[in-house]
């Protein structure tokens, strides 16, 4: 799209940079062949937001972050020296001829959230950094035992204090140097006699040192040096500021003022007491803060840190109820880590402990008292007796202490080198919340710091719509307000803009690691638009994924004030709105993997919806459409009922969902719906089905369990994170190929098994790039060159294995074909060929089945897992619980997608799927709308019903728009 002129004849100057006007108006790439792109060539307008659209797989984002932002990165880091260039991640130089016009790039994917347990939304949106600059310089330090108000003084604010007494006050300045220690202290009461003093106070009574003082040593006292005996009147100042002086250097700044009751006093009249310190240290209790400064709110610092779990604010642990999930087994078997084949050490434990403790392996453990369970699961205090041990060399009868089940698997979790023993041993591990700070992640003294009325947890514990209101009706003195004017203009501003993009249920001590894709992607989107830039390029990854339509508009406000700054923005997206909002759209495709990689249309809306071989434009026009389905199913006559879920925020609800049904859970954006599927109802389907996890906590049952003997579940976890993980491997369809190759003749002829065709393990695999293909060479300062393995020339396997041969393909040339040509291929094969054609149902077809798995979509890797999960025999009383299945898919993908979930309800199976996607709600059977909004304020039921009864309610937010959209496309036959 080349910037048009204004006609007119320009004089010399402008002409002569005329070239330069060009590059400032547009990015024009030439010859990008990344991937499946097929040596496309487009010119992209600057400082508007572009919207990449097409089917999945079709190149999208091997144009938008592959190509051009892999670009942008490449040549940054090309500027800097060499010697930095080493230290810094590096990106290869995309398959492209050139792209002129480029600005510097910043990438905003849904794979860019920390995995570090460390790192908060506060953290990354770097409001906290903020908030401990605040603290730090303004904030008001209290005793964490008393909460008295702690603040340093001078001398001379110490002398100003005392002279506001009444004149002729008595009073004592006394040095603090003993508090609460038992002995008999004569050393020290010896060594004041020797520096002078005259007197001491001792546990409230002034003595002389000069008097035999014998204190009890079994006795806790308090001793205070007589440093003076002042009455106040004009004149004492300098006196007054020497003994406070001396105070202070023994007492290391504190000191005391004790003033004495007149004598016309009443007779119950105490002394008042004045203390002074010229530390951050509590008068009364001695706890000592160091002076207040930003690394003293840092739980990733070990002077804010808590000492215990070091500002992690948890620690993991093995949990009872999950080492033992089923209490109704026998005590052999009902400790799940100790249950395998291969158990008789801990037999033959079990049995000494039972013997020593008056039970017997075979009970059930419910059976057991209370005792005996602890014993068992945390230890005995006393050697237990045992008389056998199954790995000998003990004598027959001995004594030993029995640490108990779950120190044992600490122990053997830390110890062991073992990725599968670790792997399987933390499933029985959770984060339990620190016994010091409560979770709170920072030491007693830090939090003992206010600002206001609140301290710093305060404003990290609340959902951010909270925390903006209290930060502002922060209470502040008129020089904490200076102190803090910068800092907290940055905080509201950055609390506003993650209000904007939808995420005002979250709080900033929330973990990064616990973000989903969409949520991290609009967390960086916020901390962008705080960072002001202008003049950049931002690639985003399709920052509407688990976003609510009502958060839509908040998010396109977003990026349009991105773009308002002077940025470029190319967004990869699949959402209507986003699409009809886009400044200029480029159409790739026509469809996916071989079958796209081409420009299909580069343009305005009008352009896409006028095309004819567009199916993005297709779909928007009406020219294709997803029929809403003309009944509803009846579906069985009962279902599964969940009484008092009230996990994280939901409200101690009570739900039914029916079986049988297409049944789809709806809300706003932390309204509680991952928690309701994922953390209840899912562990409650598999306490029931095997006995390996316990039962909810937050639950208080489900009814209709029996009606389900099989729970398939298919989340957003991604399904590899190596090259070796492929879509052949991931589905299981490589076994049965590897199988087939070892029947071959000459497989048989020469004694080849399954495990000769694996490029995992020694044998048949190329040991020269031990079954990888390629050889990774290290560059130091330039990106890493992989380089084709110079023995087997990319077929991960050596000569031998190669020559068997299945209808004349060698198990490397299974690995090049496509989905589809495997499918014709082992179509007779009935093992491989329902699990090729589960992968062509759902729009795999045009994927290589050894294409690694980094290099997939988010969309294709959802897919794939999908189909995995879709191959296996469904028994008519399975349930699906699917998560955000339309994450990454085009409206053509949504149509096959939808396509194969009903035919999984037609077979008598039951799908619970939750959803923000407005086609795959109105083609469900039932909804279950939670709100309602998210957050505390979400976790209620708003609305259940058939699609035409909650379009009808009038609070619900999912009601207002599937109102639309059933307007849109009412009851009708498929077009398609």
């Amino acid at each position: 799209m080349s910037p048009s002129g204004n006609g007119t004849k320009s004089n010399d100057k402008t002409n002569q940079h005329s070239p330069s006007s060009v590059e400032e108006n547009v990015i024009r790439i030439k010859g990008a062949r990344q991937h499946n792109l097929k040596n496309i060539s487009l010119e992209l307008p600057r400082n508007k937001l572009i919207v990449f659209t097409g089917v999945s797989g079709s190149g999208k984002s091997s144009l938008a972050f592959d190509t051009i932002f892999a670009e942008g990165q490449r040549r940054y880091v090309e500027s800097l020296s060499a010697y930095a260039r080493q230290f810094l991640g590096q990106l290869d130089k995309p398959d492209v001829d050139a792209i002129e016009g480029l600005s510097p790039a910043i990438s905003i994917d849904q794979k860019s959230t920390s995995h570090n347990p460390r790192s908060t939304v506060g953290t990354v949106t770097e409001i906290y950094d903020y908030l401990r600059l605040l603290f730090g310089r303004a904030g008001e330090p209290h005793c964490p035992k008393c909460d008295r108000s702690i603040v340093p003084q001078t001398i001379d604010q110490m002398c100003d204090r005392v002279m506001e007494l009444p004149d002729k006050t008595k009073f004592m300045i006394l040095a603090p140097v003993m508090r609460s220690k038992k002995g008999t202290h004569k050393q020290l009461l010896s060594s004041l006699a020797s520096q002078g003093f005259v007197r001491v106070k001792i546990n409230g009574e002034v003595r002389q040192l000069d008097d035999n003082i014998e204190l009890d040593k079994n006795y806790k006292h308090n001793i205070e040096v007589v440093v003076d005996r002042l009455v106040k009147k004009s004149g004492i100042t300098e006196r007054l500021a020497d003994s406070l002086g001396t105070c202070l250097r023994l007492t290391d700044g504190i000191a005391e003022i004790d003033v004495i009751p007149p004598t016309d006093a009443k007779d119950n009249q105490q002394s008042e007491k004045i203390v002074f310190s010229e530390n951050f240290a509590c008068p009364k209790h001695g706890a000592v803060i160091e002076e207040l400064s930003p690394r003293l709110f840092s739980f990733n610092s070990p002077y804010g840190a808590c000492p215990n779990c070091h500002g992690l604010g948890s620690h993991r642990t093995f949990a009872p109820e999950l080492v033992v999930p089923d209490p109704t087994q026998p005590v052999y078997s009902a400790i799940a880590p100790w249950s395998d084949k291969d158990n008789s050490y801990y037999l033959s434990l079990l049995h000494g402990v039972g013997k020593a403790f008056g039970f017997e392996i075979q009970t059930k453990w419910s059976d057991l008292t209370a005792q005996q369970q602890n014993i068992i699961l945390f230890g005995a205090k006393d050697p237990v007796y045992f008389e056998s041990d199954s790995r000998g060399g003990e004598p027959k009868g001995y004594h030993r202490h029995y640490s108990g089940v779950l120190k044992m698997l600490q122990r053997n979790y830390r110890e062991t080198n073992s990725d599968s023993i670790k792997n399987k041993l933390e499933q029985y591990l959770i984060d339990q919340p620190c016994d010091t700070c409560n979770g709170k992640r920072l030491q007693p003294a830090s939090l003992s710091v206010s600002l206001g009325q609140f301290r710093i947890n305060d404003l990290t514990s609340v959902p951010v719509r909270e925390c903006l209101d209290r930060v502002n009706n922060f209470k502040l003195t008129n020089r904490q307000a200076l102190i803090g004017e910068l800092a907290l203009k940055e905080i509201k501003a950055r609390l506003k803009f993650l209000l904007d993009v939808g995420l005002d249920y979250l709080t900033l001590d929330r973990a990064a690691m616990t973000l989903s894709g969409g949520e991290a992607q609009r967390i960086r989107l916020a901390t962008q638009i705080g960072a002001g830039l202008t003049g950049v390029l931002y690639v985003l990854d399709e920052p509407s994924i688990g976003l609510h339509q009502r958060d839509n508009d908040k998010l396109l406000g977003t990026l349009k004030k991105l773009r308002d700054l002077g940025n470029t923005l190319i967004v990869v997206e699949h959402d209507e709105d986003t699409i009809r909002a886009a400044d200029s759209l480029v159409d790739i495709g026509p469809k996916a993997g071989v079958h796209g990689g081409d420009i299909v249309v580069q343009g305005d809306l009008k352009a896409l919806l006028d095309s004819e071989t567009s199916l993005t434009g297709a779909y928007l026009s009406g020219k294709r459409i997803i029929a809403t389905p003309d009944a509803r199913r009846q579906g069985k006559a009962f279902g599964l009922t969940l009484k008092d879920c009230h996990k994280n925020n939901l409200k101690h609800i009570d739900i039914t969902i029916p079986l049988g049904k297409f049944v789809c859970i709806t809300g706003v954006s932390g309204s509680g719906k991952s928690t309701l599927v994922n953390e209840l109802l899912r562990p409650a389907l598999k306490h029931h089905l095997s006995r390996k996890v316990p039962f909810p906590k937050d639950l208080g049952e489900v009814k209709g369990l029996g009606a389900i003997d099989k729970v398939i579940t298919i989340d957003q976890s991604p399904i590899g994170r190596t090259p070796r993980s492929n879509t052949a491997t991931y589905t299981g369809v490589f076994d049965a190929i590897r199988a087939i190759f070892a029947e071959t003749i000459e497989a048989k002829a020469r004694g080849y098994k399954a495990g000769r065709f694996s490029f995992n393990v020694k044998g048949g695999r190329c040991e020269a790039c031990s079954g990888q293909g390629v050889n990774v060479i290290e560059m130091n300062f330039l990106p890493d060159v992989y380089v084709q393995c110079d023995v087997c020339k990319g077929a991960r396997y050596n000569r031998e294995t190669l020559q068997a041969k299945y209808k004349n393909y060698s198990i490397a040339d299974v690995l090049d074909m496509t989905v589809e040509e495997a499918l014709e291929n082992f179509q007779n094969i009935p093992r491989a060929a329902k699990k090729l054609q589960t992968l062509v149902d759902v729009g795999l077809g045009y994927v290589k089945l050894g294409q690694p798995a980094p290099t997939l979509s988010g969309g294709e890797a959802q897919r794939v897992k999908l189909a995995s999960e879709l191959s296996r025999r469904a028994t008519g009383k399975t349930l699906y619980l699917i998560d955000e299945p339309t994450t990454g898919l085009s409206f053509y993908d949504v149509h096959h997608l939808l396509n194969v979930l009903q035919r999984l309800v037609d077979k008598g199976n039951s799908l619970i799927v939750i959803e923000h996607n407005l086609d795959v709600i109105r083609c469900s059977d039932w909804i279950i709308d939670l709100g309602p909004e998210g957050g505390d304020k979400g976790g209620e039921i708003i609305v259940v019903g058939t699609p035409e009864e909650v379009a009808k309610h009038k609070k619900s937010y999912t009601a207002k728009y599937l109102k639309q959209v059933l307007q849109r496309y009412p009851v009708t036959a498929d077009l398609n």
